[in-house]
């Protein structure tokens, strides 16, 4: 999903953490009750529905809300099937399908941004589902439980509606629950696909899915399953390779979030284990995000129907057979024709071919694009997108328009009836089996998992296993690495070494990230001063000047550099040197120190020869996130180095894009190079 702006500005030139406090109007923004933990699991269409509400606190104190029976008591009648929790979810789809007017259908096609989330919106017309976008907070501060609390505000509203249909509320969870201050920030893809571990992967799903739930929250628009073939895009830090088929992989991840599916799941059924443990997943972009011509984000990929395939269609059958409940269309267009308007790829393609029964969304204000000007025709581009298959809009914000269209549409024609049953019934399945209609509120006792000790130690375990050493010693025979922890002085220095913000990048408490001290974490330089004795003195100069390079006789030099956080199309580049003069600083005191220079960034970096010869070492730590500490633990040789590169690392710019098969194949280091501290050779 794109990063975000309020209505009538641009968002490519606002910063996210600038935007005012969040008000919303006419709504309490206060805690849920507190309610013992539940523990039920979801295993297929048949057992969906069997969820025991009877013991939540919800219940006792909003039981016109919450309570099927209750409900049911006040108006002196039977619960409806749709209220029937031990009923299968397929017979509640129809039977609350048919109980809607268009209007509330097409309330349920709608997903708006928290900001102008209301009663209007929520109680009066229905609205399916929220989201924040771009990692935009309630308001400047908000603790998880406040997070918690604005999500249950926002879902009692949408439980006074007519019928009672809960939202689900969506977040950009994407490596770790990184829209949150104190929550487990974990590398970004790129770097897990260096650690070719899709169990780890698989794990790392676990953690951020038991935070996104602490927090109220029911889905993650993750995994991004893109395959990156050119580094110059902004987006190519979400994608864990170039290789389809280890991003294949670490499609893990889908059961890590939703639960692992039993043998006999149903085939491209939407999927969720566990209500209390277990978010929704999204793969996306589909499809070919990663391919777009000259790496341009939301750009045109320029391919063959058999290479669409092939390349970047790859993943997304491994997802859907795990139960991937909901699948993002892709901004970027496949030989001209923009995937939020291609019936054959979204309807013949990914719901007839690959079998997919959950929901297809749109990316933020995607249908916008279908017109020139962007919105303009915004008739016209609802039509195309929901009669191509797409089932919710992620409109965000003039909600209002969108329902009165779409409305209109189907009465004169425009838009089938049955093209809206079939996007409701996709969405009615998916809130069904997620359980939302039994325990719709967010559970307190979760809360304490946010940012836990287990946590940042799977997110340490990840950071070490993305690391790739490129360079150790400049020969052989003399490694530089493990560097010694009783060293008389040394010297830390560059841009990168004492900044928690560059070190998680995008996609971090802001939509683009931000600098500095963001969100708790430990940086690379407290990692360093944490895993030295004592008695050794750690100099850190951000920029060190002459005089200290060149008199303070270092043991050695630990340089850090790489680029500043970015997301999307503002991460787009045509130069990919290091930022901040970063090649100038490794130079400088590389001539005199020995040195090892760590690069912090989500793609590979132009580094020129002449460098590369004076440092004595280079790793690689990709954007780890809030654990520093992962990076000591193979520097100073607590473990040893086991990450290979899972992008080839170019000479120059002017190689990309650059292609393993191509015949003139000849990269700085090439995929998959990665070297052991214990060994001379490469992995």
């Amino acid at each position: 999903m794109p990063g975000v702006a309020p209505p009538q500005t641009s968002r490519r030139l606002l910063a996210v953490r600038t935007w005012p406090a969040l008000r919303i109007k006419g709504v309490a923004l206060s805690r849920a009750p507190r309610r013992p933990p539940h523990r039920t699991h979801l295993t297929s269409p048949a057992r969906c529905g069997a969820l025991s509400s009877s013991s939540c606190p919800e219940q006792k104190q909003y039981p016109d809300l919450c309570s099927p029976a209750g409900m049911a008591a006040a108006q002196g009648e039977h619960p409806p099937l749709y209220k029937d929790a031990s009923a299968p979810v397929e017979a509640r789809v129809r039977d609350l399908l048919g109980r809607m007017t268009l209007q509330e259908k097409a309330g349920q096609m709608a997903q708006i941004e928290l900001s102008v989330a209301s009663p209007r919106a929520l109680a009066e017309l229905g609205v399916g589902s929220l989201l924040n976008g771009g990692g935009r907070p309630p308001f400047d501060g908000a603790s998880p439980s406040d997070w918690a609390g604005v999500v249950d505000s926002m879902q009692r509203l949408a439980l006074s509606s007519r019928l009672s249909v809960p939202i689900i509320y969506g977040v950009d969870a994407v490596h770790g629950h990184n829209n949150v201050i104190g929550a487990t920030i974990f590398p970004h893809n790129v770097g897990l696909g260096a650690s070719r571990d899709p169990e780890l992967v698989r794990k790392i799903g676990e953690a951020t899915a038991l935070e996104v739930r602490a927090t109220g929250m029911h889905w993650t628009f993750a995994p991004c399953v893109a395959v990156c073939r050119d580094s110059r895009w902004g987006r190519c830090y979400e994608s864990y390779s170039e290789d389809p088929e280890i991003v294949r992989s670490f499609t893990t991840i889908v059961a890590g979030l939703q639960g692992q599916t039993p043998a006999d799941h149903p085939h491209g059924y939407p999927f969720l284990h566990s209500v209390r443990e277990n978010v929704l997943a999204c793969a996306k972009h589909y499809v070919g995000d990663g391919g777009t011509h000259n790496g341009i984000n939301e750009g045109n990929t320029i391919c063959s129907l058999d290479d669409l395939e092939r390349i970047h269609m790859k993943p997304y059958p491994d997802c859907i057979t795990q139960g991937v409940a909901t699948i993002m269309a892709s901004f970027s267009q496949w030989n001209g024709e923009p995937l939020h308007a291609s019936h054959f790829l979204l309807t013949d393609v990914l719901k007839g071919k690959l079998g997919f029964q959950g929901f297809v969304v749109s990316d933020w204000e995607g249908i916008d694009h279908l017109c020139d000007p962007r919105g303009s025709n915004y008739r016209h581009c609802i039509a195309q997108a929901v009669n191509a298959g797409m089932d919710m809009i992620m409109i965000p914000f003039r909600f209002e328009t969108f329902l009165e269209d779409l409305v209109f549409l189907v009465e004169t024609g425009e838009i089938p009836l049955s093209r809206i049953d079939d996007a409701v019934e996709r969405i009615l399945r998916v809130k069904f089996i997620s359980g939302v209609f039994e325990h719709p509120f967010s559970d307190p006792t979760l809360l304490d998992v946010i940012g836990c000790k287990e946590h940042r130690q799977l997110a340490r375990e990840a950071v070490r296993k993305s690391l790739v050493l490129l360079k150790n010693g400049k020969n052989q025979k003399e490694p530089f690495l493990p560097l010694a922890k009783n060293a008389k002085r040394i010297l830390v220095t560059g841009t990168h070494a004492d900044n928690i913000g560059y070190q998680c990048g995008g996609w971090t408490i802001a939509w683009h990230g931000d600098s500095g001290k963001i969100t708790p974490g430990t940086s690379i330089l407290e990692a360093i001063q944490k895993t030295l004795q004592v008695e050794t003195e750690v100099v850190y100069e951000e920029c060190p000047t002459e005089a200290t390079i060149e008199e303070e006789n270092f043991s050695y030099a630990i340089v850090v550099v790489g680029e500043v956080p970015y997301a999307e199309g503002l991460g787009d580049r045509t130069d990919l040197s290091i930022p901040f003069n970063g090649s100038d600083l490794i130079t400088r005191v590389a001539r005199i120190v020995p040195t090892l220079v760590i690069v912090i960034s989500g793609r590979p970096l132009v580094i020129e020869p002449q460098v590369l010869e004076k440092v004595d070492a280079l790793v690689v730590a990709w954007l780890p996130g809030s654990e520093g500490m992962g990076v000591t633990d193979c520097l100073f040789g607590d473990h040893d180095f086991v990450g290979t590169l899972p992008v080839t690392w170019f000479r120059s710019d002017d190689q990309l894009p650059i292609d393993i098969r191509g015949a003139n194949y000849d990269p700085l280091f090439p995929f998959g190079y990665g070297l052991k501290c214990s060994e001379a050779m490469k992995i």
